[in-house]
């Protein structure tokens, strides 16, 4: 072969190897405070909407090639939603929150994961650390939202709302795994 060619195909292959990687990969979500060194940071999640202002506060703790859900996270147990403290929502408006009516004010935020669907629960009790105290005779409501995959991994757990069309979710991911929220003013 001419060393010319010899180059030529090196060069090639060079250049389309990661092109031929890239297809089999995961694109991989950075964790909310990514640059923090906590092994699992305190996060915020806010909008406005409408004139109504929604914040959640919560510990974002990080996968590291951990098994999530089933495993570091159990499915069937409650869960604070997060790490460290209880997650917390505050509202300055009524929320219509799944299907339910939020009135305004703080609340702690618990999940209990299954493989198919959370139950999302919104309890009265403030300042817990963890789900240890968690205490059901405090729940104003918990619902049931079904589970979704992603394409993409998300390395922290992390909160967001976003805006769809006319509608606003709250979505709670980690790994591959997601559930979506609706949520809107109250009328």
């Amino acid at each position: 072969m001419h060393p010319h060619r010899l180059i030529f195909s090196a060069l090639a292959a060079l250049f389309l190897l990661p092109v031929a990687q890239a297809q089999d990969t995961v694109e991989v979500v950075p964790p909310p405070r990514s640059g923090s060194l906590e092994r699992s940071p305190l996060a915020l999640a806010a909008t406005w909407i409408d004139d109504t202002y929604v914040k959640i506060v919560y510990g974002s703790p990080r996968k590291r090639g951990r098994e999530i859900f089933g495993a570091l996270v159990p499915y069937g147990e409650v869960w604070r939603t997060g790490a460290n403290e209880a997650t917390e929502i505050t509202t300055t408006g009524d929320l219509n929150f799944g299907e339910h009516r939020l009135p305004a004010g703080t609340y702690s935020l618990f999940t209990i994961p299954y493989p198919d669907r959370w139950t999302i629960i919104v309890n009265r009790a403030l300042g817990q650390w963890g789900a240890y105290e968690y205490n059901a005779d405090l729940d104003l409501f918990r619902f049931d939202v079904p589970v979704r995959q992603t394409d993409k991994l998300y390395e922290g757990f992390t909160i967001t709302f976003e805006q769809e069309g006319d509608s606003t979710f709250l979505y709670l991911r980690w790994d591959r795994t997601e559930v979506r929220i609706p949520i809107a003013t109250a009328r």
